[in-house]
Order: C-alpha cells, then sequence, then structure tokens
C-alpha cells in the first residue's frame, strides 16, 4: 500500500505510521495549498470500544521546504491530548452524539496546532475539537454535519481538521503481494488464471486524517509564484511522526510514559517508496532518517527491484525492460529531484541536486477542475496531478507501476522504446468518491452498517 504497514517496526505502531500524504493546490480555494497526511492503516470501522484515535504520545508534523537543501522552512506541529468525561463506563459514547460537546462523546481528543519557521515557533491555535469515530446512525445520526463541525477557521486565511474519514488510497493489496499477480493480467503470469477486476482491499476501511489548508504565501512568504518555469515555484512536502526516545512504566498509574527528545518513527513524502523500492533490511533505518540524506538509497530507485521481477513474473511481456540495464534517471527525477525543464513540454517541478523523498509542488501550476482531472496526473497530460504534489483520486499505484515498468523511460533516454504493456499496466482498481472541497476525504465508515474486509 501507498505507506500503510510498509516497514516492519511501523507495523507494530500503527498510531504513528504515516499512511498517505497529498498536497495540491486547491481547486475549490486556488490562492491556497490543502496538505493532508493521513495514519493509522486500516482501521476497521466497528472498532469498539476501544475506537481509534491520535496518540497522545505522538508527535505529528507536515513540513514544507522553499529551497534546494530539502531541509524544512516551514513546519506545522500537531499534539493531541485525550479527555474522558466518565471512567466509570466502558462505553465510548453513552447515548447519541449530536455535537462536538454532548456529554454523550466520552472519549474525545483535542489539538494544539503551531507553526515552525526561522523566526520561531507560534501557536496558531489550542484545544481544537476532533469529531468522533463513525459508531453507527444510532449513536451519531448526523456524522458529516459533526465533522463539519470539527472543520475549524484559524488566523490568516487557515483552516484544519484532525478526525477519521474514509481511506481514499485504493490498491489491489492482495494481488500485488502475491507475486505482484495483477488481476487484469493475470492470465499472462508465470502462474496464470482467468483475467479479473481488481479489488480494492482498502474499500472499508478508514484513517485518521490532519487536513491543513493554508495560503500559498504562507509556504513563500510574500511572494507567489506565477511562472512554471521559475525555480522559486516548487516547493517540496513531506509528513513525519515522532516518539519520545524512551519509554518508562509508572507502576502508581499503570502506564507507560515518553522522556527524552523527541525521535522520529515515521516519515512519507511520494506514495509507494518505502513500501516497494527500499529493501526489507533498511526500511526502518528509512524512516528514521530525514529526506535530505536520501543519496544513501538511491541505487534502489536506480534499480528497482518490481522491474527486475516484472519480465521475470511476466513472461515475454516486458522484453524491452528485461534489456534495460541503465540507471533510471526518470524514477530518480520523479521520485528525488523532481523534473527539470524540458523534459515534460511545459512543466518543471525540479528542486536542485539533492537526492530527498518528498511530494513536489509547482505553485505556479493552475489547479484542474476536478470534472476534469485525470487520474494519470503527468503520464495522463495533467500537469496539476501526480508527480506535481499529489490529489486524493491520482491513481497512483498505476502511476508507478507504468513508471517503474519504463513509460517514463523514454523522458530521459528518447531512443528507448517501452513494451506496449508498460502503458497499460495497473493492479485494476479506482479511486472512490470523494469531494471536492476541504477536507477532501469523504464520511467515514460507519461501525454498524460497514463489514469488516
Amino acid at each position: 500500500m501507498s505507506s500503510h504497514r510498509e516497514a516492519p517496526e511501523i507495523s507494530k505502531d500503527p498510531v504513528a505510521d504515516s499512511t498517505d500524504v497529498y498536497a495540491f493546490v486547491s481547486p475549490d480555494r486556488p490562492d491556497s495549498v490543502t496538505v493532508i497526511a493521513n495514519y493509522i492503516p486500516a482501521e476497521a470501522a466497528p472498532g469498539g470500544p476501544n475506537f481509534y484515535e491520535f496518540g497522545d504520545d505522538v508527535l505529528y508534523q507536515i513540513h514544507v521546504s522553499h529551497g534546494p537543501s530539502m531541509r524544512a522552512d516551514v513546519t506545522y506541529t500537531f499534539a493531541f491530548t485525550t479527555e474522558v468525561l466518565d471512567r466509570g463506563t466502558f462505553l465510548y459514547n453513552t447515548g447519541q452524539i449530536k455535537s462536538l460537546h454532548d456529554k454523550t462523546f466520552n472519549r474525545r481528543q483535542f489539538y494544539t496546532v503551531s507553526r515552525t519557521d526561522h523566526h520561531g515557533t507560534r501557536v496558531l491555535a489550542r484545544h481544537l475539537a476532533s469529531p468522533p469515530c463513525n459508531v453507527g446512525p444510532r449513536s451519531i445520526p448526523d456524522y458529516p454535519a459533526l465533522a463539519k463541525a470539527a472543520v475549524h477557521d484559524l488566523a490568516g486565511g487557515r483552516r484544519v481538521f484532525a478526525g477519521q474519514r474514509a481511506d481514499a488510497f485504493h490498491v489491489d493489496l492482495g494481488a500485488v503481494f502475491d507475486l505482484l499477480d495483477l488481476r487484469p493480467f493475470q492470465n499472462l503470469h508465470l502462474i496464470p488464471t482467468a483475467a479479473a477486476h481488481g479489488i480494492n482491499a482498502l474499500a472499508n476501511a478508514n484513517v485518521h486524517t490532519i487536513a491543513l489548508q493554508v495560503p500559498i504565501t504562507d509556504f513563500t512568504g510574500r511572494h507567489r509564484p506565477t511562472k512554471v518555469r521559475d525555480a522559486g515555484s516548487t516547493i517540496g512536502v513531506w509528513t513525519t511522526a515522532a516518539r519520545k526516545a524512551s519509554r518508562i512504566h509508572d507502576g502508581n498509574d499503570d502506564r507507560y510514559s515518553g522522556h527524552g527528545p523527541w525521535r522520529q518513527v515515521s516519515r512519507l513524502g511520494n506514495p509507494l517508496v518505502n513500501e516497494v523500492l527500499i529493501p526489507m533490511g533498511l526500511k526502518d533505518v528509512w524512516n528514521a532518517r530525514p529526506p535530505y540524506s536520501d543519496r544513501q538509497f538511491l541505487e534502489y530507485v536506480q534499480r528497482p527491484e518490481v522491474a527486475k521481477l516484472l519480465p521475470v513474473l511476466y513472461p515475454g511481456v516486458f522484453p524491452n525492460l528485461a534489456k534495460l540495464t541503465a540507471h533510471r534517471a526518470d524514477l530518480v527525477a520523479i521520485l528525488l529531484t523532481g523534473i527539470p525543464e524540458g523534459v515534460v513540454p511545459g512543466f518543471q517541478n525540479f528542486t536542485g541536486p539533492t537526492y530527498a523523498d518528498v511530494l513536489r509542488l509547482n505553485l505556479a501550476v493552475k489547479p484542474t477542475a476536478p470534472g476534469s482531472a485525470n487520474p494519470l496526473g503527468i503520464i495522463g497530460g495533467d500537469l496539476a496531478g501526480f508527480p506535481n504534489g499529489r490529489r486524493v483520486r491520482d491513481d497512483v499505484v498505476t502511476i508507478e507501476l507504468r513508471a517503474i515498468a519504463g513509460a517514463t523511460y523514454p523522458l530521459v533516454a528518447p531512443v528507448y522504446k517501452p513494451d506496449g504493456a508498460a502503458a497499460l499496466v495497473t493492479d485494476g482498481t479506482t479511486a472512490p468518491a470523494t469531494p471536492d472541497s476541504f477536507p477532501y476525504l469523504a464520511t467515514p465508515h460507519d461501525g454498524f452498517t460497514t463489514a469488516v474486509a
């Protein structure tokens, strides 16, 4: 999956596990950028009595770089606290919840959001309410209204939301990890069976979302980029989660508490990088490192393992890919440096020579109207889509599969002819319906009517 359970250690710590990050110029507010950071993978809707929540002992951060160093120039930090109104009941809610302040909402979360730049750190808001998980229609008769009340307007034209949403990422996870047996093409697999439609493993899953919408100038200062070719038009975006360096068990309170400095335990920029490019023995190392140190992982982008597996698992389907032994400069540009000017007509999001896995977003590219957006992003002719940032409905699995299969290599080596299958490969899943306004992710699946996948 994009970054769901992508490394051995973080798979044991879902509360701190970054699953997806999105960054795009807001289609309904084109003077602003929306960044969405999701955590806690594959939440089952019927999650009681202990429904999902952010960690009080986890520091969640969204980072933005506006220069070639790929170090954070602006960081937004989210810190959560949990309050229990009635410790004498096992119930998450003791009756219907019709507002964020109902006393029947027994276990609730609040958060503080702050912004750090070269001037220092400033708290933007304190004690902002998160909505409850979507328990069911009897417990929460109007969940959309409750979630809307949890969208908070902040000073400076900012808005924020933190709470449960339906997972918008889609992937046939069972097929991908069953020897890359992509169902639409499994008749061509080394171990063939009849072709079939893809199955979205996350169709009924929820996540916990931090969504932030800010004016473009919140990232760039007074300068509002207007020219796509200008180097200063591109930002890099990534998210992290951190825990205290040590945990100590308090015998009196019978719980663990964190001590010492914060240590990064999870990060995410481009989708699927740690998931399918970084080898098993380095996945935990990758999660703990800052993006600007990603040169140490360069070889795994230059020579992706999946590109070697495709010709083996699909005999005769990828003969040209099988012969491609050169370093994959196309994948390096897409994932680690941004795309230089002259590669894609009328576009660039190059940030310089520093290899760093971050989402690169050219702020001067105007957003595509949602009804006209191509889910294949740049390879589908839509310059406002992935890998120019990432929109909620971008089909990143298909985009990256096709890129790895060689479809994008002619951009840097025009003499190379991709296999016909490179432009067709997909996992066969499609994006679920999502709204066109903030926070852009759909109402979470409720625990009463949703079957566990």
